[in-house]
């Protein structure tokens, strides 16, 4: 998807404080903003990241929600650099075309993953001409040095690893989790993944406890998709965070696990990875590393560049780029 902020909104303010290093536990609630519509009018959606102090966790770099709502997607084929879309559906269908020449439906329970590299392009129309039940993550994760100047790629992966999650008291299965991308408790996705990292959905029943398992060495954060689950980041009950489905629970480092707990059916998204290698520029549809980058795919999209191809079924419609703001574009600083 593409970004639907207004052109005042897409760059970050000059930034000349020396950023925060991710150097230990936290348990910082963030709320989701609303994301002022452009392009794609009747569409409700929330942002989870980037958080002005918090660019990214791991390598995930944005999320939004788009729903739960009744609404007709028409978004016509826009430019990504230096990233991976993970679509991830609740309910409702939608058509994906790329410049890679993919035309598919993504629907509930399937990753539809697609790796820009150095350039692409796409298109996301829900199915029908009428305004249909639509709820949904569109996430965002950056590309490492080693990935993010490389050809365009689309995969779609039906089957995603289950895994069981148990009872910190008396161990017995309590919910499970989907492993969306990277790996969880040593269960790997077969998705492409180009850094540390993790993406799960976790469903609990009402009544369940869990201990969700961690990575000393990495960084987290829960979002609430639906229910209410209370999350205890301390060594006891008492440091419970209760967490809904708008908001972002910051964990930190440094944790081997936390209990989760809900008294309702609840879902949470778990986001996870090694703290990201750089830290990026990200505007409009982009992510890189310089303000001269920025500007370089902007030209391109907006002169047609073979860089970004050619969605398959489409004519010339397509999303121009908004004006480049009048700073310089700068690097997104963590300040927690």
């Amino acid at each position: 998807m593409t970004r639907l902020d207004s052109p005042a909104a897409l760059a970050a303010p000059p930034d000349t404080e020396a950023p925060e290093a991710c150097d230990g536990p936290r348990a910082l609630l963030l709320e989701f903003r609303e994301v002022p519509l452009g392009g794609v009018r009747g569409m409700e959606v929330h942002r989870a990241l980037p958080q002005r102090d918090l660019p990214l966790v791991g390598a995930w770099c944005f999320l939004d929600r788009f729903g739960p709502q009744e609404t007709r997607m028409r978004v016509e084929p826009h430019p990504h650099i230096g990233l991976q879309t993970v679509t991830w559906p609740f309910v409702g269908d939608v058509r994906h075309r790329d410049s890679v020449g993919s035309d598919v439906v993504v629907t509930r329970g399937a990753l539809n993953l697609m790796t820009s590299g150095a350039g692409i392009s796409h298109s996301e129309y829900s199915l029908g001409d009428e305004a249909v039940p639509l709820d949904a993550l569109q996430l965002w994760v950056a590309l490492p040095e080693s990935r993010r100047h490389g050809v365009p790629a689309f995969e779609r992966h039906d089957q995603l690893p289950v895994i069981a999650l148990s009872d910190p008291v008396d161990e017995s299965p309590r919910a499970e989790a989907t492993v969306v991308l990277g790996e969880l408790a040593g269960v790997i996705s077969p998705a492409s993944a180009y850094t540390p990292i993790v993406g799960a959905e976790i469903r609990m029943p009402a009544g369940s406890r869990i201990r969700l398992p961690l990575r000393e060495d990495w960084e987290y954060a829960l979002v609430g998709v639906g229910g209410v689950v209370a999350v205890t980041t301390g060594p006891d009950e008492s440091e419970a965070t209760d967490l809904d489905r708008r908001h972002l629970l910051y964990l930190g480092i440094g944790r081997t696990e936390v209990e989760v707990a809900t008294e309702e059916d609840a879902v949470v998204f778990l986001l996870g990875g090694e703290p990201f290698e750089d830290e990026i520029v990200m505007w409009w549809n982009f992510v890189g590393r310089t303000h001269e980058e920025i500007v370089e795919a902007r030209d391109a999209w907006e002169g047609s560049a073979a860089r970004f191809g050619h969605v398959i079924d489409h004519g010339d419609e397509r999303i121009p780029a908004p004006p480049l703001p009048g700073v310089r574009l700068t690097r997104r600083r963590r300040h927690i």
